[in-house]
């Protein structure tokens, strides 16, 4: 890991402080216990004939000299060799080799606390704002003098891996027929990119922000974003929609760009915007009522083709959108970095327009700019048969997505450490207690855990449908009086340990997820026949994550969003304040199953019902478990960002 140092602007917000650290490489767990641990998260999910096939399969796979025990000792080669030994597998699985469309699919989005804009010229002084903050922000970035993040809660203390940060603004996804490439602006050819795609009523623009050597000030940004505008204005009719084809599924988008990029106009207008640092998305008003649902939606896709969806770039990392209406907030596509960094991002330039919404941005700059260029498209017919089919698909995809934003006021995470008890791991019990209420069974279930105390870390799974979280919401549901108060409230102590145990063998390295990619991964890259282990039925059930969730907490009134990962499944994050907890629950209205609307009534009454049990028990909770270290945990989720 390079040394960082504090070689920035005074201007810079974010306070460098010079660091030199070397992280561990990540670890390869041992074998037997990721197999003994795989059939344990499984055999309470599937039939027992199932798993007593599974069991003979893992097994086999796992004796002396049988293959799984080669294909260790590979991992363990390659381990050697490697910065991270599952970092390239792990992003081509999880999104390279990813062919569906990116918006509601794959991006998350992020909605920004809403804005009161009296006028055009607030809109545009808040994004000239907006992009001054984050020419601030990447200041810092560009000198790799981020203060290093250290973990707290369990394992606190320890340097997290910073890498994610610095790929924000240099990343981007290039569409490819099998798979994607992630590109990053590492060039000693190529210049620095020193400027901006703004998108204006579906047209695309250059915003050079270093001029002449000198970067652009508020009031210079103010005045370019107002040519812009007036630009945009003045062709608006006939305007291809060209910025819908990103939002297609990955392969037809990489065909589509074949086609387009046979013309320089074209080639040049593409290469401006992947090379661009950030897209800032000028939206025109959603003609809804801007309740947090709606403000979600129109941050996620844009609303539909004859609304704001073509005024986005699906493959840039940041897209910041600046809707006319005050509806902000980010999009941001998910292969470069995990929604810590982009949330810490986002607070540090809230932040920075919050400060310096005092100052007064002048109407026009002192010194005459030269004009914005716009991205100039030649569309031939092939060209115009994709943009319809990209319209139509976009269209299906946002009839299809089933989104609710609860708000849940009763409690927060202050009471839940009251109890000692960890505020993730209580929410994640309390997700499996809905699932179970809403459909009567448990399914595998993936929350995002961080793995940054190792090099080039990203996350691992932890598997919150664990054995005693199964026992506990039987009891909860199907115990009704027969089984007491204080059998119940000792089953959610046993649920919140392996949740939160889980949590540690995830961060530490010895989750199974990314090691049983590996064996699988490896042996495909061998050429091997892929063993009976990563054929079977309960394996391809385990990585159907049927409930994906994830924990993104904010210190501020915002908060993050996105699709389920499976057409039958739900997504879930949560954001726990305080007082109160934001969740956002999303599933498909294709999949007459699922409800989110269900699903947040349903975490509604099982948290009411966990805090009622909590309450009632309080007193010999605290006495029977206040010498088990394990129950004085604090915010264990916070640990694994």
């Amino acid at each position: 890991m390079p040394v960082l140092n504090n070689s920035t602007q005074d201007s810079v917000r974010p306070k460098a402080r010079r660091n030199s650290y070397v992280l561990p490489k990540l670890p390869v767990p041992p074998l037997q216990k990721t197999l003994d641990i795989y059939l344990n998260c499984m055999k309470h999910l599937v039939p027992e004939d199932q798993y007593k096939i599974t069991k003979a399969i893992a097994e086999k796979f796992g004796a002396r000299a049988e293959i799984g025990e080669f294909l260790q000792q590979q991992l363990m080669e390659r381990r050697e060799n490697k910065v991270n030994w599952i970092y390239e597998w792990w992003l081509d699985d999880m999104y390279l080799c990813n062919r569906v469309a990116l918006p509601v699919n794959s991006s998350p989005g992020m909605v920004f606390p809403r804005q009161n804009f009296r006028d055009e010229g607030d809109q545009l002084r808040f994004a000239a704002r907006l992009i001054s903050g984050i020419l601030d922000y990447k200041v810092v970035i560009d000198a790799r003098a981020l203060p290093v993040d250290f973990a707290r809660g369990q394992l606190a203390g320890h340097a997290l891996c910073m890498e994610q940060y610095y790929r924000l603004f240099s990343s981007y996804r290039l569409p490819g027929h099998r798979k994607d490439t992630l590109a990053a602006q590492k060039s000693s050819i190529m210049p620095e990119p020193e400027h901006v795609i703004v998108a204006c009523k579906n047209q695309f623009f250059v915003l050079d922000v270093v001029i002449n050597f000198r970067r652009l000030n508020e009031t210079d940004l103010f005045t370019q974003l107002r040519k812009i505008v007036k630009m945009a204005e003045s062709e608006e009719e006939g305007v291809p929609p060209i910025g819908l084809l990103t939002s297609g599924g990955r392969s037809e988008w990489a065909e589509a760009r074949g086609v387009i990029m046979r013309d320089s106009t074209n080639r040049d207008s593409l290469d401006a915007i992947e090379r661009c640092i950030f897209l800032l998305c000028l939206d025109d008003p959603s003609s809804v009522e801007q309740t947090d649902k709606n403000l979600a939606l129109q941050i996620m896709h844009g609303g539909g083709w004859h609304k704001n969806s073509a005024n986005r770039w699906y493959d840039k990392t940041m897209q910041f959108i600046v809707g006319k209406d005050g509806a902000c907030g980010l999009v941001y596509e998910h292969s470069p970095a995990e929604g810590i960094a982009v949330v810490q991002c986002v607070e540090h330039l809230l932040c920075y327009i919050k400060e310096t919404a005092r100052k007064l941005v002048r109407a026009d700059s002192v010194c005459e700019l030269p004009a914005p260029r716009r991205l100039r498209w030649k569309c031939d017919p092939e060209t115009h048969g994709y943009l319809t089919s990209a319209a139509d698909k976009l269209q299906r995809l946002i009839d299809s997505i089933d989104l609710s934003v609860y708000r849940f006021k009763a409690f927060g995470k202050d009471f839940i450490k009251k109890q000692k008890m960890s505020p993730d791991a209580f929410v994640q019990v309390a997700l499996q207690l809905s699932f179970y209420r809403c459909h009567g069974r448990l399914v595998p279930t993936y929350e995002s855990a961080s793995t940054r105390r190792f090099q080039e870390g990203r996350v691992d799974n932890i598997r919150s449908a664990t054995k005693e979280a199964f026992d506990f919401v039987k009891a909860m549901i199907d115990g009704g009086t027969s089984i007491s108060d204080p059998k119940k409230m000792e089953l959610l102590w046993a649920a919140i340990d392996a949740q939160t145990n889980y949590t540690v063998l995830a961060i530490t390295g010895m989750a199974i997820d990314n090691h049983l990619l590996g064996l699988r991964a490896m042996a495909k890259e061998l050429q091997m026949d892929l063993p009976k282990l990563f054929t079977d039925k309960t394996y391809l059930m385990s990585n159907h994550f049927t409930l994906s969730t994830s924990q993104v907490p904010t210190t501020m009134e915002a908060f993050l969003f996105y699709g389920p990962v499976v057409p039958d499944g739900y997504g879930a994050s949560y954001n726990p304040h305080l007082d109160h907890i934001i969740f956002c629950i999303s599933c498909f209205n294709n999949c007459k199953e699922t409800s989110s609307a269900m699903f947040a009534k349903a975490a509604e009454k099982s948290l009411k019902e966990m805090k009622d049990l909590c309450v009632k028990c309080n007193a010999k909770a605290k006495q029977s478990f206040m010498g088990n270290a394990t129950h004085k945990v604090q915010n264990g989720r916070k640990s694994c960002n």
